[in-house]
């Protein structure tokens, strides 16, 4: 009996490598869906998948593939690592290149009971349905955006910042840049989700006088 309970215990465990897939497969899904709902791409350009109990659209561009394919891979170890700090998606115009909205992912490292910045917890034995049930919560939230966001009524082009360490290895091909910050911008705090080893928050700013 002991040794049943055990086993079941280890099977549901969310393991660092396991929350790492999870928090990653999130951002793969909620930047595709900023670019769909924001209209960076034409609506043709994305394909529908079933995740989280949604309908989520995905992008068929082969560039944008290639760029989120790398990106992630590199996120997905540095999760692990606990290297990656914060995860910025900005929105700009492609003629004035000024920012218009800025989509903040806040990264968190939960820790142990009482336990002090490096007692990190190693394995969490939260029900994997009740995270992906609070990421879908933010997708959710991502899709409603729609309701208060202006209307990005000219052309526009995405990039993604990635806040690390300083210890990390930095693909030569990725560059340094500012902080892309909205000046007199509107804030907008979405929901959070922990895995019980990576905990994830989201805010939205953005231009308000388009």
């Amino acid at each position: 009996m002991s040794a049943t309970a055990n086993s079941q215990l280890t099977r549901s465990a969310v393991t660092l490598k396991g929350s790492a897939q999870l928090v990653t497969q999130f951002f793969n899904y909620g930047i595709n869906s900023i670019l769909y709902q924001r209209g960076i791409y034409p609506p043709e350009s994305f394909t529908r998948k079933q995740e989280y109990g949604l309908t989520l659209l995905v992008s068929t561009d082969d560039k944008v593939n290639e760029f989120l394919k790398e990106l992630l891979t590199k996120i997905e170890g540095w999760l692990e690592e606990r290297k990656i700090l914060k995860l910025v998606l900005v929105l700009g115009s492609v003629e004035t290149k000024e920012i218009l909205e800025r989509w903040e992912f806040k990264i968190e490292y939960e820790t142990e009971d009482g336990g002090k910045e490096n007692q990190f917890v190693e394995t969490s034995n939260k029900d994997e349905k009740k995270i992906k049930a609070e990421i879908r919560d933010v997708i959710r939230q991502i899709t409603a955006s729609v309701t208060f966001l202006p209307l990005l009524d000219c052309l526009c082009s995405f990039d993604v910042l990635i806040y690390t360490k300083k210890d990390v290895d930095v693909p030569t091909a990725w560059s340094e840049s500012d902080a892309c910050l909205i000046s007199n911008c509107e804030v907008v705090k979405l929901r959070s989700f922990s895995t019980g080893i990576h905990k994830l928050e989201a805010a939205v700013s953005y231009k308000a006088d388009l």
